[in-house]
């Protein structure tokens, strides 16, 4: 699915997700998995599409062309996967971490994997201003390299713990959250105008 389809994720409502009366992301993935039922699919796809496109626009640092790119390729495997997922995350942390894969392998194409200073060889952290505009912060997490900048989005940004961040990464949960540390030292240092 695509924006021209009339389910881009830009024309969802920013809350859009199930109320008390929807049926569950379970019964939905059970209904299009017996029947295909691609009034099931719909229903899955505007429930989580906002929140993964938000994602999938801030790993690509704002370039619409390449979430969207990347929101198709999360739904067409996703759709290939379903009746692999086992339900021991919730459907959105499965679906974020087929986002991250994607970007993950985007990023590989693209340019070599960048080396993660240790905290050792960061600068200490300068005080910050108390008021920091959207746009130096978005221009700051753009600035990070792609494993701190998963850290922040997955975590400060889309609101997953850092049990459902090892799940999706494929790491412990201590090593998300020193990454997580690191990266937020890192941040702290853009926005102070030194480099990380």
């Amino acid at each position: 699915m695509s924006a021209r389809d009339g389910l881009g994720p830009r024309e969802l409502p920013a809350g859009a997700g199930p109320s008390n009366a929807d049926p569950s992301d379970a019964d939905l993935v059970a209904r299009f998995l017996a029947r295909r039922d691609e009034d099931a699919f719909r229903a899955l796809y505007r429930r989580h599409a906002a929140r993964l496109y938000g994602l999938l626009l801030r790993l690509t640092d704002g370039r619409g062309s390449e979430a969207d790119e990347g929101m198709q390729e999360t739904w067409v495997r996703a759709i290939r996967g379903l009746e692999r997922f086992e339900g021991r995350s919730m459907l959105s942390t499965w679906l974020a971490g087929i986002a991250l894969r994607w970007w993950r392998e985007e990023s590989r194409k693209r340019t070599r994997e960048v080396e993660l200073p240790g905290e050792d060889r960061l600068p200490p952290a300068a005080p910050m201003r108390r008021e920091i505009a959207r746009v130096d912060l978005e221009r700051a997490l753009a600035r990070l390299p792609g494993g701190y900048r998963e850290a922040i989005l997955l975590h400060d940004v889309q609101g997953y713990t850092h049990e459902e961040i090892a799940a999706m990464t494929a790491v412990e949960p201590g090593t998300s959250k020193s990454q997580l540390s690191r990266a937020r030292s890192a941040l702290r240092a853009h926005l102070a105008g030194g480099r990380a």
